[in-house]
């Protein structure tokens, strides 16, 4: 039976939901973000659809459902291997760097290297002029995956994967690849980090603007994750930044969340930007052939965070001293580095 060629499209209530005008529009709700959110990803919705849906959440602001609902329809997506391996962390990193440069790479091997299960996943080269993270890992001789069965092998062999957004999903890395189309940022910058493919118990977030916090908390408590921690990082990725105090949204399944302050590592001077951006410089602070304050504060900063998130410390004292100690205790020649 042939379509009625003037009937309303199926994606089109979801539209309207949000375009009705200040008065009747409303967010989502998960259930709907859910049912959108599998459209597009099974390519059920026209181009013009998607632009309008992802400008008008953006002009709205993305809600904690909408957020959940469409990680979830993300992750029902995965073509995941038949048994996953077991994962003790899960770190997104989708926004570059071009101030500083990634330093939260090294609080994540110094974790690998001491045992840590870490699977890490992002895209990169949607933003000209930034670090994109996975040029590092592959610098530093870590393994990128280039499928999730390949990534469950490579945590099994090397306790860390990285996961390109187009080996979880082709549609989201599309999807994302239209920031210049926009000229904005559109909700998937947000939701993709939130995917967690192999269902770590702890998950950390970084976002770039404050008023997301509350957001991405209340997602993860929607989608019933056992730790996760989010806060305001240095460019928005997973790094805490030494010289300012850091305000951290932590979630421990349901219950609500805890808001705690972390004081600055180095004093509230303003660091200047690294007009170098010269990623080789982490493996010869690795390796403790070049050694930098601000990074290796940034460094330890980063893994307290995580530590504690992970409920392998208690007091953010206790966490700060405990990671400056791994740092310390690192094995220098873990990474490969340069060729």
């Amino acid at each position: 039976m042939l379509l009625d060629p003037m009937a309303p499209h199926p994606f089109s209530r979801f539209v309207a939901i949000l375009g009705r005008g200040k008065t009747k529009q409303r967010h989502l709700t998960h259930d709907e973000a859910l049912d959108a959110m599998r459209m597009i990803l099974d390519r059920q919705v026209l181009p013009e659809q998607i632009g309008a849906f992802l400008m008008l959440l953006r002009l709205k602001e993305e809600s904690p459902d909408e957020i959940a609902g469409f990680a979830r329809a993300a992750r029902e997506r995965l073509d995941l291997p038949e048994t996953l391996p077991q994962v003790d962390l899960d770190w997104s990193s989708y926004a570059g760097k071009r101030i500083q440069l990634p330093w939260f790479v090294l609080s994540v091997m110094t974790l690998v290297s001491r045992g840590s299960r870490v699977v890490m996943h992002g895209t990169e080269g949607h933003t000209p002029g930034r670090v994109y993270t996975r040029g590092v890992i592959e610098m530093l001789g870590m393994p990128v995956a280039s499928s999730l069965c390949e990534a469950a092998a490579q945590v099994e062999t090397r306790g860390f994967t990285y996961i390109p957004l187009e080996v979880m999903s082709p549609v989201l890395r599309h999807l994302i690849e239209l920031r210049p189309v926009f000229g904005l940022r559109s909700p998937v910058h947000s939701f993709t980090r939130m995917i967690n493919p192999f269902n770590a118990p702890a998950m950390m977030q970084g976002i770039f603007h404050r008023g997301f916090m509350d957001i991405h908390s209340g997602a993860a408590r929607i989608l019933g994750q056992p730790h996760a921690a989010v806060f305001r990082g240095e460019g928005g990725e997973i790094e805490r930044r030494p010289n300012k105090p850091t305000q951290v949204w932590t979630t421990h399944g349901a219950a609500e969340p805890i808001v705690e302050t972390w004081p600055a590592l180095l004093g509230e001077a303003h660091q200047p930007a690294d007009t170098e951006m010269e990623p080789h410089r982490l493996f010869a602070v690795w390796s403790g052939d070049e050694s930098d304050a601000y990074a290796e504060a940034s460094i330890i900063g980063t893994l307290a965070l995580t530590l504690r998130t992970m409920g392998r410390a208690g007091a953010m004292a206790e966490a700060d001293e405990m990671a400056a100690d791994m740092w310390q205790a690192r094995d220098r020649t873990f990474l490969r580095g340069p060729l």
